[in-house]
């Protein structure tokens, strides 16, 4: 449900929570098993869980919510600052939630030097010579939601398109993709039963969460911040599902 003038933004979120609820309702009766479910929007993560909730017949390694947005949106970034082509650059990794506490992560990503890719963080030089990498801050991977990126249909339906080809052709090997994906077993510390963002691998169709990156401590101090903002947006969708049962 778009924001409507008058509408407060708690209402707003109670009502998309049920209608969310009822699209699960809809897959877990109609929908084939193997169905694949990609939530969009904003508080996607939440929704997401609300719908997996919602469809206990359906595996919840089946939902999933786009944060490749804001993984495209941060290499496109990079690859400004660096002065070469947007898909060199490779493997930032968005966690947690795609709202202001989203944090994209450069601390793996790579980017393409005369056809083999080198780690940022590891290299002294960067493609034509005008960058350094001690320059290159996770600011510029931007947290920044402006109008220009989030507006803009095309961006959407872009990583939309790239999050779907992942999960249908799979990752090469190496390559790091952001989704959101139920936390549970993960190694990261984020509190289980969430939808959160996360780098994963994707083969045969099944994601699977990439465990055991080096994690900077500022970057786990922004994933634990994320994480508490979803656990209150957790309470307040399960809080509103119980009073539509009263």
């Amino acid at each position: 449900m778009p924001k409507a003038q008058g509408v407060e933004n708690n209402d707003q979120f109670k009502y998309n929570v049920q209608i969310l609820r009822s699209q699960g309702k809809a897959l877990d009766t109609y929908a084939k098993k193997t169905v694949k479910v990609l939530v969009v929007g904003s508080s996607a993560n939440t929704k997401c869980l609300v719908a997996m909730m919602s469809a206990p017949s359906i595996p919840p390694a089946n939902f999933s919510c786009l944060t490749r947005l804001g993984q495209n949106r941060a290499q496109a970034r990079l690859a400004l600052a660096l002065g070469t082509g947007s898909g060199a650059v490779r493997n930032v990794i968005v966690w947690g939630n795609p709202s202001g506490t989203q944090h994209p992560d450069i601390e793996h990503a790579t980017v393409t030097c005369d056809s083999h890719p080198v780690r940022l963080q590891q290299a002294e030089r960067l493609p034509g010579d005008s960058i350094t990498v001690r320059h290159l801050s996770v600011e510029q991977a931007a947290q920044q939601r402006g109008e220009t990126v989030m507006g803009c249909a095309m961006s959407v339906a872009s990583a939309i398109c790239d999050h779907l080809r992942a999960l249908w052709s799979g990752t090469q090997e190496g390559e790091l993709v952001s989704m959101g994906v139920l936390s549970n077993g993960n190694s990261y510390g984020v509190p289980e039963q969430l939808i959160y963002s996360f780098p994963v691998s994707v083969k045969d169709g099944n994601w699977q969460i990439v465990h055991g990156l080096r994690v900077s401590d500022d970057s786990w101090l922004m994933m634990a911040q994320s994480a508490q903002e979803l656990l209150k947006e957790r309470e307040r969708a399960v809080r509103a599902l119980a009073r539509s049962n009263l």
